[in-house]
C-alpha cells in the first residue's frame, strides 16, 4: 500500500485489522522479521525499539518461535526501549525483564547492542533524571546529531487515553521536543516514575508500529485516524514514522473505524 503523508510531511497511520490478538501477534512478528532482514541488507545493521505490555510481549514470543527467525542476523540488531518502569532490575514490571524472557535470552544477540535503561538499583541509584540523561547521551553517540533516522522500527502500544511509551496526555513529556529521553514522574498508572523516549525521538524512526488490542481502546483509535485531537491530548497522534506509521489492530480495537479510514490488506 502506498504511504500517504500528513500536512507536516509525516506518514499517515495505516491500519491493519486482525481477527484477534493472537493473529495480530503472529502477523506482526512475521512482518518484523522481514523488515529487519531488509534493513540489514541495506545498511548491514538494524535498529529496533522494543515496547512492554501484553501485546508487545506476545509479539516478541511469536518472534522467538517463528520458523523464519534466522533470516535476521541477531548479532547485528541494536535493541533499544521506548520506555521503562523505574523499578529494580529484577522487578517483573520491568520492560527489559519481559523482553529478555520473551525473546532476547533465546537469541544469539550481541550484549553490547542491547541498550537498556538503567534500573532504580543500578549505577545511578534512584535518580531517574540521571538515567534519562545517560540514555540521551547513548542515543547521541549512536546516531547523528541531525534529524536523520535513528531507528528502523519503533514498536509501541497505545493506552485507552492515547498514551504511547510513557508519554501521557497533557503531561510535560508530551510537550518536550528539545530532549529525546526524559524522566516521567507522577504517571497516572503505576509505577509512577518512568523513563521514556519523547515524541522527538520516536519520530526519528523510519517506521512506527502501534499495536493495539481490545474494545476499550477503540475510541482512541478512531480519534487518531480521524485526527480529532492534537498530540498534547492524544500523544499517539504525534508518534509518526519518517517513512511509514502502521497501526496493527484486533477487530475490537478497530470496531469504530469506517471505510473512510483506508484499512490496509496484507
Amino acid at each position: 500500500m502506498t504511504t500517504t503523508r500528513t500536512a507536516s510531511g509525516r506518514s499517515k497511520p495505516i491500519p491493519y485489522i486482525y481477527n484477534d490478538a493472537e493473529q495480530l501477534a503472529r502477523h506482526v512478528a512475521s512482518r518484523l522479521l522481514s523488515t529487519l532482514a531488509q534493513a540489514q541488507k541495506e545498511r548491514a545493521y538494524a535498529s529496533l525499539v522494543l515496547t512492554g505490555g501484553r501485546t508487545g510481549t506476545a509479539v516478541l514470543e511469536r518472534l522467538r518461535t517463528d520458523p523464519n527467525r534466522d533470516i535476521v542476523n541477531w548479532q547485528r540488531v541494536n535493541f533499544f526501549w521506548g520506555d521503562e518502569r523505574f523499578v529494580p532490575r529484577h522487578d517483573p514490571d520491568r520492560n527489559e525483564k519481559q523482553a529478555r524472557e520473551a525473546l532476547l535470552d533465546h537469541l544469539p544477540v550481541d550484549p553490547g547492542r542491547v541498550h537498556v535503561m538503567a534500573p532504580s538499583d543500578g549505577g545511578f541509584g534512584n535518580d531517574a533524571t540521571a538515567v534519562a540523561s545517560a540514555y540521551q547521551a547513548l542515543l547521541c553517540a549512536y546516531g547523528r546529531p541531525d534529524r536523520a533516522p535513528l531507528f528502523d522500527i519503533c514498536l509501541l502500544g497505545m493506552g485507552e487515553e492515547g498514551h504511547v511509551a510513557s508519554i501521557f496526555p497533557d503531561s510535560p513529556a508530551v510537550l518536550d521536543m528539545q530532549r529525546e529521553v526524559v524522566a516521567v514522574y507522577n504517571c497516572p498508572k503505576p509505577p509512577s516514575t518512568r523513563i521514556s523516549l519523547t515524541l522527538s525521538a520516536i519520530t526519528r524512526s523510519r517506521e512506527v508500529w502501534m499495536m493495539t488490542t481490545g474494545g476499550a481502546k477503540a475510541a482512541a483509535v478512531s480519534a487518531l485516524m480521524k485526527k480529532e485531537l492534537p498530540a498534547q491530548q492524544l500523544p499517539a497522534a504525534g508518534a509518526q514514522g519518517l517513512s511509514a506509521t502502521r497501526m496493527f489492530l484486533d477487530a475490537a480495537a478497530a470496531s469504530l473505524l469506517t471505510s473512510a479510514d483506508e484499512v490496509a490488506t496484507e
